[in-house]
């Protein structure tokens, strides 16, 4: 792969990271139209989660301070009993979100047969969940009333919402961040609300991911990767810029309006992947 397929998508990933519509379904896509093997495609998508978790830290720096803090105050709180502050409650609800996805995570990765992994990764697959995925959240999205606030999250909500992201580590074309919406708006949460909690909960996963990418091409043979270190840092960079970006969009767009058009064009995503998918040749 030359440096512009790569940088192609490390601007897809940046891009799509944080919006509803699934960052690993699109590099899916494009690595596979770049001919990328599944080694190289995981491994351009690790390095990019690198960059845009370095966006999402930026952009919300006061929350992830204030969480930071409040993960100190957790470890005081059964020698101090004092009641616990909002940056607390926050780490608190970041903890109990994660446990769960970085599990399958890791089974998923580990255990799978190989054939069953590539099957799971098929553009029918991808169509399907784009399709499905996004009829969920529109459903959630206009359901009815939605104005909790991030004083109203409950560990149950925080541990159910991260739990969503479970699904996403295993069906590309799901979106993490689509998910966790969703189970948010479901449960009552505004917008941005949904949003930004959605993103904080995925900062463990995503360092996890980035910290796993840079292993890979710390310790990986030239003749193993299509990626060298100073391309790794170049996908880095391009996904943080796009991906502030998105963040930045994201949020300004749902101060204002629905998720309608993210799920407009997952729809139509969907719908491109099975209309220009082999199968229809044969139907």
């Amino acid at each position: 792969m030359s440096l512009l397929q790569l940088a192609i998508i490390a601007l897809l990933q940046g891009t799509t990271e944080w919006l509803p519509v699934s960052s690993s379904g699109h590099v899916l896509l494009a690595a596979g139209f770049f001919e990328a093997s599944p080694g190289d495609e995981l491994l351009i998508n690790a390095v990019s989660n690198l960059g845009t978790l370095l966006a999402m830290l930026i952009y919300f720096r006061k929350d992830v301070t204030s969480a930071i803090a409040g993960g100190f105050e957790l470890v005081a709180a059964p020698i101090s009993k004092s009641p616990l502050s909002k940056g607390a409650r926050l780490a608190a609800a970041v903890i109990v979100a994660t446990p769960v996805a970085v599990l399958v995570a890791f089974a998923y990765e580990k255990f799978l047969p190989d054939s069953m992994l590539e099957s799971m990764r098929s553009i029918y697959v991808v169509a399907a969940t784009t399709i499905i995925f996004g009829a969920l959240l529109w459903w959630a999205d206009v359901k009815g009333t939605r104005d909790r606030k991030e004083e109203d999250m409950t560990m149950w909500h925080a541990f159910l919402i991260g739990a969503t992201q479970a699904i996403a580590a295993i069906l590309p074309g799901t979106s993490r961040s689509g998910i966790t919406m969703t189970a948010a708006r479901a449960f009552g949460y505004d917008r941005t609300e949904a949003a930004r909690f959605s993103m904080l909960i995925g900062a463990p996963i995503l360092a996890a991911a980035g910290l796993y990418g840079a292993m890979g091409l710390v310790t990986a043979d030239a003749t193993e990767t299509v990626l060298t270190l100073k391309d790794g840092l170049i996908v880095a960079s391009i996904a943080f810029i796009t991906g502030l970006a998105s963040i930045w969009f994201l949020m300004s767009l749902l101060s204002r309006m629905s998720f309608l058009p993210f799920v407009l064009y997952r729809f139509a995503l969907g719908a491109v992947l099975i209309l220009g998918s082999p199968l229809v040749g044969l139907l």
